[in-house]
This record gives structure tokens, C-alpha cells and sequence, in this order.
């Protein structure tokens, strides 16, 4: 079934196709109609389970860790502060193998105050030992929570799906909804090997050596490694059940590209068109998104890239001090290329600011006139 909606509804309706028992709710702009949409629901009788309203984004979290590790599904959204207050509790969520599924809208984060479009809240919990992925629209945002909760169950580790706050989040467009029983079908019932048992009562986060300790991060490691072949077979079973799939990372005319732009987020729907126009103009441009961020799909965009020369990717997010994270990070998984791409690193839309067909066009022909390496980021200032 098709429908009108935003990001944010959609979001909604995927938690509810989930038959999530468990939601911990507590507002912040520019997520909070998620909650509105799901408090709706409740009312009415829809939504079956229980939605927590908690006093902070922190005890969201928490009463998240502590619903999943009794055997159920959990779900909470939050945004920018937000998110930054649960951060304590996202290391939680991920050492104690907890499968919670959350919805970030990227929000700057202060100061100065603003509610716009940035994605350094998520990209500064990289860390946390979450799973995180980046959506374009509406429609992969509703398709990643599904897809989501079958992964968190099977790796036992906590996933972040991100779509940027109003470009996303409030943006209306039809959305294919899917069936119930479809959903059904693809999401089996969970069923957590270390949930709480009352007939076998245990202890949980104790105080443990520094070798135990490193015992459970290498554990954890191993895990998190499992994620990038767990999310392709999964992105494949949701495409032959609803018809759409996504892969942990998109290519778009690269066979002969001579300038590769990356992206992630709702910046690769405009720069799809940009792709388009220029290669109408002669000029070989090709495209690569970024779904999966954490785990790094290092070995999917090493394949994408090979034997490409120039490469300019554009970050919603700035870590001071050194450049795009996006950026970084694809940096990093190059360095044992042996096509060694010059990568240019091109800060545009921090703050929510636009990033128009103009902007991507400007991008792409001031990579196609760079022959030395830069390290530097090339802000635009549009």
C-alpha cells in the first residue's frame, strides 16, 4: 500500500510493523512527531505494548537496555542533544549485547543553538560500538528499521538509523508501506540467548578484570566484523520479500567515471541528478552513497573505487581540527589501494545550510581541475 507521509511518520510505521512491544519516549525536535505519530496509535488501540514517556533521553535509553535484555523488542528515537545525553548509555547498550533499535534525525548540535541538518550527533558516537546507518528518504528509513531488528538480533549489537532533521525527517513523499504479514514473514519473533531468566537469576555488568575486559571488547570486535556480510544478506532477503534493497554501499555510473562523488544522507538524491546532467554534458562523473557507516563497508568501497583517480566526498559534519568524517573514514579504508585516488575532502551543508544541484556541479568540476593531493578540507561557503 502507497501513502503520503513524512520521514518521521514512516519511521513510526515501521516500529509499529515491527510489532514493537517496548518504546521509550521522551521529545526533541526535529524527531518528536515519531512519537506523536506512535502515542496516536497507542490511544486509539493500534499500537500493542507499552510506550514509556521517561524524564530524560538518558532513562530512554536505559529502559531501553533494560526491556531488551528481558527478551523483547525496543525501539526509541531521539535527536542532537539528545542524543549527545544518552551517550553514556550507548556504551551500555552496546557492552551488554543489547539489540535496541533507535531513530537519530541528525540535528546540529549546539552552540550556537539551531534545529537544522547536521550529522555530527550521530558521527560523534561513532565510537559506541553501535551499528549505524544513513538514509537518503523516507522510504529507506521505514525499509532500515525493518531491516534493522533482524540484524541487531543476530549480531546482539544495537543499531542507529539516521535521517537528517526536516530534508528527511518532515519531507512528504509516497511511501510503500508494506504488509503486515510481510513484515511478519521477513522479522521472525526474537529470541535472545541472554535474556533475563527468572528460573536461572545471573548478575550483569560486574566489575571485571582488565584481561576479561579486553575479552569482551575483542568479542565484541568479532561482532561487529559479522555486520557487513549480516547486512547484505539481509538487505537481500528484504529485496526478495518487498521488492527493494539498498546494499551496504550504492554505485551510480562508475565504470568510466572520472570524477567519483560520495555521499550519504539526502545529498545523494540531489547529486543523483547531478550525475545525470554532467554525464548529458560529456563530462564522466559517477556516484558513490554510503549506507553503512559503522562498520565502515571499507572492503564494498575499495571494490567501488578501483581504478578510479579522483575522488571527492561531501560531509554534512566537521570533526575541527581535521575535516569531513565521511572523508576520514574512506581515507583510511584506501590506504592499502593500489590505485591510491587523490581524495578531496568538501565540507557543504553543515548547519542544514543547502546543497543545491549548483553546489554538487561546483564540487565536481573543482575536483575535475585538481591534479595534486589536498589535505585540507574545501569548504563551501553557498
Amino acid at each position: 500500500m502507497k501513502d503520503f507521509m513524512t520521514g518521521n511518520h514512516a519511521v513510526a510505521n515501521a516500529v509499529k510493523l515491527c510489532r514493537t512491544p517496548f518504546i521509550a519516549a521522551y521529545p526533541i525536535t526535529p524527531q518528536t512527531a515519531i512519537y506523536e505519530k506512535l502515542s496516536e496509535w497507542e490511544a486509539s488501540g493500534l499500537l500493542k505494548g507499552i510506550m514509556m514517556r521517561t524524564e530524560s533521553e538518558h532513562s530512554a535509553m536505559a529502559a531501553c537496555i533494560a526491556a531488551s535484555l528481558t527478551g523483547v523488542r525496543t525501539f526509541t528515537a531521539t535527536s542532537s542533544q539528545g542524543l549527545a545525553l544518552m551517550h553514556e548509555m550507548l556504551h551500555f547498550a552496546a557492552g551488554c549485547r543489547a539489540p535496541v533499535v533507535m531513530a537519530n534525525v541528525n540535528r546540529l548540535l549546539a552552540a550556537p543553538w539551531g534545529f537544522w541538518a547536521d550529522q555530527l550527533d550521530s558521527l560523534s558516537q561513532r565510537d559506541t560500538g553501535w551499528i549505524q546507518f544513513y538514509c537518503e528518504n523516507g522510504q529507506e528509513a521505514l525499509d532500515t528499521v525493518i531491516q534493522a531488528y533482524r540484524m541487531a538480533e543476530q549480531v546482539y549489537l544495537p543499531v542507529m538509523i539516521s535521517l537528517e532533521a526536516f530534508f528527511v525527517s518532515h519531507f512528504m513523499e509516497v511511501v510503500d508501506l508494506p504488509e503486515q504479514k510481510q513484515v511478519d514473514r521477513f522479522l521472525p519473533p526474537i529470541d535472545l540467548s541472554h535474556k533475563f531468566d527468572i528460573d536461572k537469576p545471573g548478575f550483569l555488568v560486574p566489575v571485571v578484570s582488565s584481561e576479561l575486559y579486553r575479552k569482551y571488547k575483542h568479542m565484541a570486535q568479532g561482532s561487529m566484523d559479522s555486520v557487513k556480510k549480516v547486512a547484505v544478506s539481509v538487505d537481500q532477503e528484504f529485496k526478495k520479500e518487498f521488492g527493494r534493497g539498498y546494499g551496504i554501499v550504492e554505485v551510480v555510473m562508475l565504470e568510466d567515471a572520472e570524477i567519483v562523488l560520495v555521499t550519504a544522507g539526502s545529498i545523494t538524491s540531489t547529486a543523483r541528478m547531478v550525475v545525470k546532467d554532467l554525464r548529458k554534458q560529456g563530462h564522466k562523473i559517477g556516484l558513490l552513497k554510503i549506507r553503512l557507516f559503522r562498520p565502515f563497508p571499507v572492503e564494498a568501497a575499495r571494490d567501488a573505487l578501483r581504478g578510479k583517480t579522483r575522488v571527492a566526498i561531501i560531509d554534512r559534519n566537521i570533526s575541527l581540527g581535521s575535516g569531513g568524517i565521511f572523508c576520514q573514514e574512506l581515507r583510511a579504508a584506501l590506504i592499502h589501494s593500489p590505485d591510491h585516488p587523490l581524495t578531496y575532502s568538501y565540507i557543504a551543508g553543515v548547519g542544514g545550510t543547502d546543497v543545491t544541484p549548483e553546489v554538487i556541479q561546483k564540487i565536481a568540476f573543482d575536483a575535475l581541475s585538481r591534479k595534486e593531493p589536498m589535505d585540507a578540507p574545501i569548504w563551501i561557503m553557498e
